[in-house]
């Protein structure tokens, strides 16, 4: 094993000891304090549902430090062992096009990785989920979600790896650039469909029946000056019990979407509290704001991964036998993946900014913080959210602001 090659092994597991070391470090912050409710949360959460609200997270945890183990150990085989060469080997001796190749090599990857994590959406589904009473799925349901994904991301994932190897078969010089361009296009593409291609090929989507709802709804956006299409409710009741509110699509598709399960739960000014807080992200530009940034990081990153790939280094580092061109893609992606991660925390604070901007609009545009309050407290309490992360993971892992620090500023 050559220097470099070690020093990537290092830093890998470096990377991934810390987060383990961090989890587990909120995990016992839990374990210590998660018996506490904080003030606000006093009138709906009583100390049964605040032990099961920290029991819900701890058994999370430790699913979810099984899944890296398990991540790390195949990473290490696949990556840094000798499974990488032997399936690129395989791969190139099927005779098969360079495009065809390319194509294939990525779904197979994908397809592995999808039946990996198989075991854990079954216990997720059908042991966790079930234990704190979540669960509405039957097992037909969960097959008919996981094929539909299957036939949906062999379609999707096909179509981005025939552009992406044809492209670059007929840029070779700039194909950095024109891979860039096509991928902007087809994220867009993707949003603009998406509410009436593949978003229903999963949930049932119908107007909001209350109509005087649907009213304030309205009337609340065009005081925000925002016009969505329809407001729709969907059928999340038929999976799990959490509840949730969005905005989907862009331009003339964009609509408002509100889970079944959090109309049953909510007041009306709750409702319009939470769809005001998303409002805010649309007004205040956050969606553009973010998408700019991720295209701007995705340009260099692809013209990077064009000079790493034409200078043969990945190849050299882990010791490919054959350096095609899609093992080389593969390598760049898994170090991209390593020089990311310093930058998590910032992504994660910038993100939080924007929740608590998003907020700050909803209040000034209905005028009600306290029902925003009671609705974060609300949806707290219905999906057994953790009230007591440790700064540390709320660091590295939190897009959004703890809900106790949210409710709290929010009853000032």
């Amino acid at each position: 094993m050559s220097s470099q090659l070690i020093t990537v092994l290092i830093i890998y597991l470096l990377i991934k000891g810390i987060n383990t070391i961090i989890s587990g470090v909120n995990l016992r912050h839990l374990a210590v304090y998660g018996s506490f409710i904080p003030k606000g949360f006093d009138i709906v959460v009583d100390q049964e549902t605040m032990t099961k609200m920290r029991d819900y997270t701890l058994a999370q945890g430790k699913v979810e430090f099984v899944s890296v183990i398990i991540d790390v150990v195949i990473t290490l085989i696949f990556i840094f062992g000798p499974l990488l060469n032997s399936y690129n080997n395989w791969i190139s001796g099927l005779g098969l096009s360079p495009l065809m190749t390319g194509i294939l090599f990525f779904l197979i990857l994908s397809y592995m990785s999808l039946i990996i994590h198989v075991p854990f959406s079954l216990y997720n589904t059908f042991f966790l989920e079930e234990k704190f009473g979540f669960n509405t799925q039957t097992p037909l349901l969960w097959l008919t979600d996981l094929l539909k994904e299957l036939l949906l991301s062999t379609v999707l994932y096909g179509i981005l790896l025939w552009a992406a190897f044809r492209l670059i078969n007929t840029f070779p010089e700039y194909w950095w650039l024109v891979v860039w361009g096509f991928m902007l296009f087809f994220k867009l593409f993707i949003l603009y469909v998406s509410p009436y291609v593949i978003e229903p090929l999963f949930n049932k989507f119908t107007p909001v029946a209350d109509k005087n709802l649907e009213a304030k709804i309205k009337d609340m956006l065009d005081k925000a000056g925002l016009t969505v299409s329809r407001v729709f409710t969907m059928d999340g009741s038929r999976r799990s019990r959490h509840g949730n509110a969005y905005f989907s699509g862009i331009g003339r598709t964009k609509r408002i979407v509100i889970f079944d399960t959090l109309l049953e739960k909510s007041r009306d000014e709750e409702i319009l509290a939470v769809l005001a807080h998303e409002a805010g992200h649309w007004k205040k530009k956050h969606i553009v704001k973010r998408l700019v940034v991720m295209e701007c990081i995705s340009l260099v990153a692809l013209y990077a991964a064009f000079l790493l790939v034409n200078s043969d280094l990945p190849a050299g580092i882990f010791q490919l036998e054959q350096p095609t061109l899609w093992a080389k893609l593969l390598l760049v992606g898994f170090l991209a993946s390593l020089v990311a991660f310093p930058f998590t925390p910032l992504s994660t604070y910038f993100s939080r900014k924007q929740e608590w901007e998003a907020d700050e609009f909803a209040v000034k545009l209905t005028g009600q913080p306290r029902a925003l309050a009671r609705a974060l407290v609300r949806l707290g309490k219905d999906n057994l959210s953790n009230l007591h992360p440790h700064p540390w993971y709320v660091s590295l892992h939190y897009s959004h602001p703890p809900l106790p620090q949210r409710v709290a500023r929010l009853n000032r």
